[in-house]
């Protein structure tokens, strides 16, 4: 009786935040707005995986895209998003759009108007635009949080439209917006502190951040790419034919140079193989101009971009995946190629270097093979070995898939992520839920 005593005035201060709080209590899952430069995208499945997680756990979605999309292809998966999609501009804006935006916004400035023009006048006014729009959209529609794949333009905007609106926001870096060379330190630093949290796709990243940037260290999380298992269902790779596949953007990065070669020594062994690379992009004429003067066009094949079911058959009736990635010399790189994510659930083994964050899923001998990056004559030894030992791929794929089940399940993943977006709580109930417990 006299525990109850004691605790009727923490419960009847809490009864009344209740009851002035109530629909806001009710309300448990927050409605995000998701910011990316263009959508939708050919490549970027990985935002639309996360996406649909979270919409098949109840939170409301609306999708802001920078610009429209340049691609002229897209993956099925997009069908399935049911997030409304708005574009914040057509890709140009004149300074008088600029400033009838900022008069349009006059009601939404939480801080002293000058300091919103500080922030403003450090950006260029495509993405100074984008974030004003943001922020009116925002404040229309009740966003609860902000969240910007890649800490470059999208993370720009998404930093106007919070500091607006008081919305927080939050941002998940990759890889070429916090590695690449035209990366502005002091410009990134300021995104990041004004950030809720930051998450990154590898730990290797998470380190990374932490060492550029000390003072944000508890505001870091590493949070994996995540994928829907139910769409990537495992086969044995035990009787598969001596086929390569690699997919992905023809961009340095990916390593597809070394592939070539590689495939070039395999032929020069008296290897029987062939090798089917998909994607496109800037290296395609450079890549088809090694394979005819290496006189390998009766084995390696240039399949231009497929969408992702074809792209699923592909690496399923592969013996092997290639993904030789490299750093860039512009600093470029990639920071954990989802392909890889992909052939591992499909029970495809794989083989890659110890670029950024692919050491976290192929572990040497374990979950796949690891070779140098830019070393054609091991990437060949580590493919004929693959290739030529059907209990080696069956050992490999099989720990491969039970780690993607482990660590890379989107809802599981969507989960994490919602723990970080709005808490419901906010501190005084916490304190007093924490109170009431005692």
């Amino acid at each position: 009786m006299g525990q109850s005593t004691r605790l009727l005035p923490g419960l009847t201060s809490f009864t009344v935040y209740l009851a002035h709080n109530i629909k806001r209590i009710e309300k448990m899952k927050p409605k995000i707005a998701y910011i990316v430069k263009r959508y939708p995208r050919f490549s970027e499945t990985f935002i639309v995986n996360e996406i649909l997680a979270h919409e098949k756990d109840g939170l409301g979605i609306d999708l802001f895209s920078l610009r429209p999309p340049v691609d002229t292809h897209f993956q099925d998966l997009i069908s399935r998003v049911r997030a409304p999609l708005t574009y914040l501009s057509d890709g140009q804006v004149k300074a008088a759009d600029l400033w009838q935006a900022i008069r349009n916004a006059k009601g939404l400035m939480r801080e002293r108007p000058d300091s919103i023009f500080s922030v403003l006048s450090e950006m260029n006014t495509l993405d100074a635009f984008c974030g004003i729009q943001l922020a009116i959209h925002c404040a229309q529609r009740g966003i609860d949080h902000i969240h910007a794949h890649f800490a470059s333009s999208a993370a720009s905007v998404a930093a106007v439209a919070s500091a607006l609106t008081g919305i927080p926001f939050s941002i998940t870096a990759h890889a070429k917006d916090i590695f690449h060379e035209s990366v502005r330190h002091e410009d990134l630093q300021r995104k990041l502190t004004a950030a809720k949290v930051v998450f990154t796709v590898s730990d290797y990243n998470l380190r990374y951040l932490q060492k550029q940037f000390p003072e944000r260290c508890n505001r870091f999380v590493r949070l994996y790419n995540g994928m829907h298992l139910d769409d990537f269902s495992y086969s044995s790779p035990e009787n598969r034919p001596p086929k390569i596949v690699a997919v992905g953007r023809f961009v340095e990065k990916k390593g597809f140079e070394d592939l070539i070669l590689a495939c070039h020594e395999l032929t020069r062994r008296g290897f029987v193989y062939s090798c089917q690379l998909v994607g496109g992009g800037e290296l395609e004429a450079k890549l088809a101009t090694m394979i005819e003067k290496l006189q390998l066009q009766d084995q390696v094949f240039l399949l231009g971009s497929q969408p992702q079911n074809k792209v699923k058959e592909l690496i399923r009736s592969a013996s092997v995946m290639a993904a030789p990635c490299v750093h860039g010399e512009d600093g470029n790189r990639d920071g954990l190629p989802t392909v890889l994510l992909e052939a591992m659930a499909l029970g495809t083994p794989c083989i890659s270097t110890p670029v950024t964050g692919i050491p976290e899923v192929i572990k040497h001998m374990t979950t796949g093979l690891i070779v140098p990056e830019r070393s054609p004559k091991e990437l060949a030894d580590a493919l004929a070995l693959m290739i030529g030992s059907p209990v080696l791929r069956v050992q490999c794929s099989d720990e491969a898939r039970r780690l993607i089940e482990s660590d890379f399940d989107a809802i599981q993943n969507a989960h994490l992520q919602q723990q970080y977006f709005c808490n419901p709580f906010e501190e005084p109930l916490r304190a007093k839920l924490q109170l009431t417990a005692v």
